[in-house]
């Protein structure tokens, strides 16, 4: 406990955690714009970075994925978070930012002047992305349609409010540390976790959290309440309580049509998701199946209802 003090300690008065973000490749990368693309939808990065559809700023659709003007908010326990614009304009946008504040603020989640970002903002889970896809994306970004697009402050409840704070949750939550492939299992079975755990970010909302907001990696994908306040959201482990009946195939059909094995279909934020899979390869929607199939089942904390 004493120890733990300490780190909160040293975190709160030493400012943003520091050399987290990944350092250059040894060899070269010659940027892909449509890799970029490729993983601009994989992240859902329109879906939330789009302008809402309507005037609610919580509007789960959207008007334009690939016009990241920003807007949208996430209402939450902590306050509300609104999305920031994320297209080349130099005034509004991230066209000022060089290639290395793009890395750094996607994988350590600090700002190009140092500040903290929150991490409503999942940078936990892109921390596990290949810095090439990281480089390709931001080469993607910059071929978008500069706009100019002022969006609101969030709105937080103190203490959530002071940025200083998030020094302790990055030293908690935050390690710095790339996807690595488990060598015992397959390629396929890799590239699954791979997309789930990095660019896909599923355990941002399927993983419950801790009052601190800190994913509880012991109940790993096996959901939660939603990070917006609204329902809840359901377990994707192979337990019984989750997607222990689905098989393989059965995955690959809801991702790719929006059709459950009941004959329901996927809705609310998810929805968005869905649509987004719907784009990916059908050997990466084959990969995520395998890897959700084989993750260990973990039963859901979800309240009975009558």
């Amino acid at each position: 406990m004493y120890r733990l003090l300490s780190i909160c300690l040293a975190a709160f008065l030493t400012g943003p955690a520091g050399a987290l973000a990944q350092e250059p490749d040894a060899e070269p990368h010659q940027p892909s714009v449509e890799n970029g693309r490729y993983i601009y939808i994989a992240g859902g990065c329109g879906s939330c970075h789009a302008a809402p559809a309507s005037e609610k700023c919580d509007d789960p659709k959207t008007k334009d994925d690939f016009k990241p003007v920003g807007g949208r908010c996430l209402k939450t326990g902590f306050g509300t978070f609104y999305v920031p614009n994320i297209t080349p304009d130099k005034e509004t946008g991230i066209g000022g930012w060089s290639e290395q504040d793009f890395i750094k603020a996607i994988t350590e989640g600090t700002s190009p002047s140092g500040e903290n970002y929150y991490p409503a903002f999942p940078y936990s889970s892109y921390q596990r992305m290949k810095r090439t896809d990281l480089v390709d994306l931001w080469a993607f970004l910059k071929t978008l349609e500069p706009v100019s697009s002022i969006v609101p402050d969030h709105t937080l409840s103190f203490p959530y409010s002071i940025r200083r704070g998030l020094n302790i949750w990055k030293a908690l939550h935050l390690d710095g540390k790339t996807f690595t492939p488990d060598p015992k299992k397959s390629a396929k079975v890799n590239r699954g976790a791979y997309l789930v755990e990095g660019p896909g970010h599923c355990g941002e909302c399927h993983t419950p959290r801790n009052f601190l907001g800190g994913k509880i990696e012991t109940k790993k994908l096996s959901g939660g309440p939603s990070p917006e306040g609204k329902g809840y959201i359901p377990n994707i482990t192979p337990d019984k309580s989750g997607i222990g009946s689905w098989s393989e195939k059965d995955i690959v059909f809801a991702l790719e049509t929006g059709f459950l094995p009941n004959g329901d279909v996927i809705g609310g934020t998810m929805a968005k998701v869905q649509e987004n899979m719907a784009q990916l390869t059908a050997e990466d929607r084959e990969a995520i199946a395998a890897y959700l199939k084989s993750v260990p089942p973990v039963a859901s904390d979800r309240p009975k209802t009558n």
